[in-house]
């Protein structure tokens, strides 16, 4: 599920770059601003997975 992004945040974002960031770095950072917004969403809508759950899973120790 993609937000609408404002072009007043995009160039927050471009603008917190260093002078000599890639492509690479801007999608990076995309990516992660994304995976943030869209966790906080879930947190949000109580989609979220306890960590007992998780480490049960994965067979850690609680």
């Amino acid at each position: 599920m993609s937000t609408i992004v404002s072009k007043e945040e995009a160039h927050k974002l471009i603008d917190q770059l260093p002078a000599n960031a890639t492509w690479d770095d801007l999608m990076q950072e995309i990516y992660v601003r994304e995976a943030i917004e869209k966790g906080l969403e879930d947190s949000k809508a109580c989609n979220t997975t306890g960590v007992a759950e998780i480490r049960k899973k994965y067979g850690l120790p609680e």
